[in-house]
Formats: structure tokens, sequence, C-alpha cells
């Protein structure tokens, strides 16, 4: 039995080690070397630009300006194809552009022998621009007579959507309700993944092969495709080894252009790597928000009627647009349910600013936040606590989703809480904190949050496994799902090992992906792949222990209904699983059969028509400088119900890792602008503050296993649910410590000071 067990991630030895392999490990060393040309304006068009000096460079091979590539706009979002479309992603992304969007637009490309000649060649280009007022902020854009971003979006609104749940005009008309209203901003960060954006391209047989350091290598291969005007089968795709991820590689980044470098050079091998600087503004960000929240309750604190409006910072391409703001309504509409209407207005602005698009949490971060910092600001100005006012209000068990068909089954807030509760000591401490004086004081807060668990059914939910069973029994198994760090290629094997009956170290997961051979697959993003990739394997596996019980009883003689595999041994249930014959001695004598020689496989897909509800908390402890305007985090806890625990040891190390990001997120990190130039400020490790171990306490972990029954082996959402919470728990401690309820993060000196002088606290 592998399942539950805390048993060591198989990729490991070969990752402390150093024997992994990973794409810049793998590229040869003739390999030409590309860089990319970034634009010095925020807004405007390229009128010319003059390479000729750039060309004299010994060692450059070719250059290319966006006048030189295909007219051809494609979508970068990793999400899996509709032939639906409204169901779509923004098709606004050329190969290089001419018309500049943002501070770094990409809009020439060289090749050269090496990086220096590509570097030297970029600095000769020259370029001239017609420039046109820039747009850093949704409201900025959204202004009358504000130029288009793109041409097709009026308003420079890449989408709106309006919803109403009841008569909230009516509702709200109710004698006595109170109202409350608030709007909270979150900031543009960066997923600050170790291993950078890299790829290297070549032909092979008159088809391009990219290597790339994916989330999502059978859909890139089809966006590949698309940008280069290619049949989808003329392009194959190869992950090796990632190294983080977090969202940002669920993008198509700079493997199209990497590809059509290739294939003008006649197919020579072209590496394109970026530099940690070219991360923070040419791949993807963290969509920033700024939600409104009006609310009408009644003294007691039942919440009658809301209101949520939401500005999404797109940024300057379309990625993966209007679904990050809408995610985040599905928190808003089900976590807390109101008594008689609720009413949603949502807009995801273009800006001249990074593209926004997948990370960790897709959406609900930026909306927990919002929601959580509310219900704490209420539940003070009615004296009520927050927990109870939460629960007041709070999704009931037995609650099922008219769309999703979601079902809360467990009463699983409750169960978090009170452990979170008993944790923290909560009761003593709010009671202790609350009425200091002095400098230094102290508080504690709590969030909620909740999740689903994949993608179904906004889009499909689709999963091939492919198992093969070797001559020694052990087991090969290929997924098209990634494992990018957070260890899916363990999951998979001890989900192989239970199923199939075999020991764990005889399953051999394949790692790498490579589209001319393993099963499709979406890959890894929305928290998806231990429940859909679980089904699938889960199915595969029994189909192959079908087979192989059905031939053992051609070699045995004895009924397959009698016979089970335990340990990789084929038994006999009715002698108390006395061994028969062990798989590999099967395996060779099907394989090698004089009769019917037959080589032991299985392969399905599994399309998930389901989804699951992930329920969780974060509770936090603060001390707070008020004189300097510092948060100091004491004690933090995070507690998930993500059904049953495939593996304790690594669920831990995915709370511990989200939970890392939620303090950043709260305390320091935020992109900024230039406001003169549009230029991005910060975009180093030296100046973007992210969380180091000395702004961490120690972190700690706890579940609630409530078996999930829509999945097969009983799990759900747990890769993204631990960056949730985190921050809005961190804000609420220091509303208790201070009686200031700070609307925005980060919680930098720079936000509090002002704020507690307003306050007349220091």
């Amino acid at each position: 039995m592998s399942i539950g067990k805390s048993v060591p991630r198989i990729d490991a030895f070969e990752k402390v080690t150093g024997r992994a392999k990973y794409t810049d490990d793998l590229v040869e060393r003739h390999a030409l070397i590309a860089k990319v040309l970034h634009a010095t304006i925020a807004h405007g068009l390229v009128t010319h630009i003059d390479t000729r000096e750039a060309a004299r460079i010994p060692g450059v091979v070719q250059i290319l300006t966006c006048f030189d590539v295909p007219d051809i706009p494609f979508p970068t979002a990793g999400h899996p194809w509709s032939t639906d479309p409204t169901h779509q992603d923004p098709t606004d992304r050329k190969l290089l552009n001419r018309h500049v969007r943002l501070y770094g637009d990409d809009i020439a490309a060289v090749v050269a022998q090496d990086e220096v000649a590509a570097s030297r060649a970029l600095r000769a280009i020259k370029v001239d621009y017609e420039t046109y007022p820039f747009l850093l902020t949704p409201e900025q854009a959204m202004q009358e007579g504000a130029p288009r971003i793109h041409e097709h979006c009026p308003g420079n609104i890449l989408k709106h959507t309006a919803m109403e749940d009841g008569d909230f005009a009516k509702a709200t008309e109710e004698a006595g309700l109170l109202h409350f209203e608030e709007t909270y901003e979150t900031p543009i960060v960066q997923h600050c993944h170790i291993e950078p954006a890299v790829s290297f391209a070549y032909m092979e047989g008159g088809r391009v092969v990219v290597v790339s350091s994916t989330q999502i290598p059978h859909i890139l291969r089809r966006i590949v495709a698309q940008a280069l005007g290619l049949p989808w089968g003329k392009v194959r795709i190869i992950k090796p080894f990632v190294g983080g991820g977090f969202g940002n590689k669920q993008d198509a980044l700079y493997e199209p252009l990497n590809a059509y470098l290739s294939l003008r050079l006649g197919g020579a091998l072209v590496k394109l790597e970026l530099s940690r600087e070219e991360l923070f503004f040419a791949t993807r960000v963290r969509h920033g928000m700024q939600i409104r929240l009006s609310s009408y309750l009644r003294p007691n604190g039942r919440l009658v009627a809301r209101q949520y409006t939401a500005y999404s910072n797109q940024g300057a391409y379309g990625s993966h647009g209007h679904s990050i703001a809408a995610k985040g309504t599905n928190v808003f509409r089900q976590l807390y349910q109101d008594e008689k209407a609720r009413k949603l207005d949502i807009f995801t602005v273009y800006t001249n600013t990074a593209t926004a698009g997948a990370m960790r949490g897709y959406g609900t971060p930026q909306t927990v936040f919002a929601i959580e910092s509310h219900m704490d600001d209420m539940a003070r100005a009615l004296n009520l606590d927050p927990i109870d006012f939460r629960f007041m209000n709070l999704m009931p068990q037995g609650y099922k989703d008219p769309f999703s068909k979601n079902v809360n089954y467990f009463d699983s807030f409750q169960q978090c809480v009170e452990q979170g509760k008993a944790y923290m000591h909560w009761d003593e401490k709010r009671q202790a904190y609350q009425h200091q004086s002095g400098p230094l004081r102290r508080g504690v807060g709590m969030a909620l949050f909740w999740y689903n668990t994949g993608v179904w059914p906004i889009s499909i939910e689709v999963s091939s496994c492919r198992m093969v069973l070797n001559q020694d029994g052990s087991v090969q198994v290929q997924l098209g799902e990634t494992e990018i760090g957070q260890g899916a290629d363990t999951i998979f094997a001890q989900m192989t090992s239970h199923t199939l009956g075999i020991p764990l170290e005889a399953v051999h997961v394949v790692s790498t992906q490579d589209t001319d051979i393993t099963p499709f697959g979406t890959g890894a993003y929305g928290s998806r792949q231990s429940y859909v990739g679980g089904m699938a394997v889960h199915k595969t596996a029994l189909i192959l222990r079908e087979k192989v019980l059905s031939l053992a009883e051609t070699y045995t003689g004895m009924q397959a209904a009698s016979l089970d595999i335990c340990g990789g041994i084929i038994v006999l249930r009715s002698l108390n699983n006395k061994p028969v014959m062990s798989l590999g001695e099967l395996a060779t004598e099907v394989l090698y059969s004089p009769v019917h020689a037959e080589h032991l496989t299985a392969e399905t897909t599994l399309q998930a028509k389901s989804n699951a509800y992930s329920f969780g908390c974060a509770f936090a402890e603060v001390e707070v400088d008020m004189p300097v305007g510092k948060v100091r985090l004491l004690d933090m806890i995070n507690l998930h119900d993500c059904g049953k625990l495939l593996n304790p040891q690594l669920a831990q190390a995915q709370v511990h890792g989200g939970m890392s990001m939620a303090i950043g997120y709260a305390l320091s990190e935020q992109l900024l602008y230039d406001t003169l130039t549009g230029r991005l400020l910060n975009g180093t490790f030296l100046d973007y503050k992210l969380a180091t171990i000395m702004d961490h306490p120690r972190l700690a972990a706890a579940f609630v296993e409530n078996y999930e029954p829509s999945g097969a082996y009983g799990s759900k959402a747990l890769g993204e649910p631990p960056a949730v919470p985190g921050a809005p728990a961190i804000r609420n401690a220091v509303l208790h410590a201070t009686g200031v309820g700070i609307p925005r993060i980060p919680l930098t000196p720079h936000v509090l000071v002002p704020a507690f002088k307003q306050a007349g606290l220091i």
C-alpha cells in the first residue's frame, strides 16, 4: 500500500546529485545563441530599424525585426484548445511586435555564434519610434480618449462580465441594514522560479523540434504550430526536468520565436534563454487587481446583499486574460452566502505593463485578500468575533454549486478552523492583545479560502496514461501531466504501485514528456494533476491488471477471479495469497510465447467531468513596530482539507512553499513602474523584495483528510491553495494589533506609516 505514505521522491537522488538534466544541460555546445531586442518606449510604433552596423559584427548570423516575421497573431495561454471560438484565448501577440505595448516589448532578435556577439549586436541596432501616451493602470486605460493598446478593444477593455443573483437594488432597500464599502488593492508580482525561461530549437526530418522548460508540452505544440502557420504534426515539443514554473511556464513564452529563428536558418540549432532581468518584464506576472466591495447586512452580522466590482490589470497582451478575474468571482459567489442578492462587475483591462498570466492561485489570492479583509473590517465595526461572523454567513455543508456541480460534502471549515484556533491559542491572544499601547504591538488574524480542482466545466479536463510491463515485472508509466518540482511523478508512482499491486521501486515514471511519444495530457496547472491525472493512472492500471490476471489464468489454469497481484507476485486469494508466479515470470512467458507472443501494455484517456472543492484557512501572529511601520511575522499555520493525503511529506512541502509565497505577497513583493517612462524600476533580485529566510517564522501545516468521493484516490487540490489565505491572515493580524485596516498589500513601511499617522497612532 503506497498511497498515504511519506515515501521519498523518486527524482530526489537525480536532483540533489546534479544528475537531473534540465533544458540548458541538454543543449549542444555548437548551438547558435539568440537574444531579443526589447523596446525602450512603453507605447508606440516602431517606424524604422537599422541593423547594418549590428550585421557587421563578427559572429552575427541573422537579425530579424518586427518587419520580417509572419503577420500571424496567436494566443499564448496554456489552456486546452476549444473548437468553440468564444472559448479560445486572445490572439493578440506576434513573434515580434511593431506596435510596442510595454517598455521591453519584443521588436527584433539576433542569432549569433556566441553570447558576446549577440549582445554586441543588440547594442548596435538603432530603432526609431513614434511614441504614444502610455497607460499603467486600468483607471488610466479606461479613461475616455485614452489611446487604444489593442485596436479591437474600445476602452482597452479585454472583457467585461456582469452578473446578478437576485434583485440587488430591492434587497438593499430593506430597513435597518448596515452598509460597508471599501476598495482593496493587490500588486503586480512575479513568479521568481529558479530556472529561467529557456528553450532550444532545431529541425529534424522536416519538422521543428523545441526542447523547453514548460509546464504544458502538448498545449505548447499547438501554440507553436499556430504561431508559425504550420500543421500541428510538424511540431515536436520535448520537456526535460523543470526548475519551477508556478504558472509562468503555463504560457508559450519564447518557444514560438525560437522555433521560427531555427526555421529561418534552415533548421540550425538555436538556443534562446532569458536573463533574470528579462524574466521580470518579458514573461508573465500576477494580475494586479483593484476590488471594490459593497456589503449590506443586518446589525447581527447576517449578509443580505453584496456587490463586487473588480478591475484586473492584464498588461500588454491577452495571455490568460479574463479567466483570472472570472475565477476570483467564484470565491465571491460561493464562499459566503448572501441571504437575498449579489451583484458583480469585472473588467479585465489592457495596460502598458508586463503581461499578466497564470500564477499560483489563479485569481483567488487577489479576491480572497479583498473578501477576507472586508470580513474582518466589518466584524470589527460590528464588535463581532471575526470567526463567528464568518460562520454566520459561510457556505453550508451540503451546498451544491449550480454551475460546476461541486458539492461541499463535509464540515471542512469547522474542522480546519478548530485546529487553527487551538494551535494559535486564538481566544487567549485575541483577548490579551485587545488593548495595547507603545511602539511594539501584537495581533493574530485569520482568513478562509475556497478553491476548486481542475478546470471542468470551463474547459475540457483530459489526461492519458500509458503503462508498459517489463520482463522483470516492473512498469514504465508515461503521462502528459508534468513534473515541475511539485512531486507529481512520485504521486503517480505511488498510485501505480497501489493499484497494480507492485512494489514502488518497480514503477518507473518517465519524467520527460515528448509530444511524439507521450500520450496526451494538458499539463501542470489548475491543481489538477493528482485528481485528473490520478483518474487516468487508476483507469490504465486497472486495464493492465485485468490483462495480467486474464493471461495468468491461461498459464496457471486458475480462474482470474481467484487471483490477485501482491508485491509484484500473482497470488491465489483463496489460499491466503499463496504465491503462484511472479509478474516478471508471466511477462517473460507471454512475450516469448511461441504460440501467442504479446507485449503487455495498457493505454487509455480519461475525461474528467467532475470537480472538487478544497477548503481551509490560515492563522498568523505578527508584531508591528509602529514608528517604522515594520511587520514581523511571529507564527503562521495553514490548514487544508485536500482530501486523502497521498504523500504527507510532499503535502507538507507544498504547503510550506505556498505559505512562503504568501508571506512575500503580504509584506514585500511588488513590481514598480516609472510614471515618467513606463519602465519597470525593480526588475532584479536586488530590488525586488522576495521574502527570505529572515522573514519566515517556523511554518506549520495541518490537514483534515475528508476522502473526496469524486476522485480515484480521494484527493483534491493542494498545489495552489497554500498560496491563497496567507496574505489576508497577516493583514488581519495587523488590524488586530493596531486597529487600522490597511486596504492594500504589500504592507510596507511606505504604506503603514502614513496609515498609522492618519489614525493618530504615531
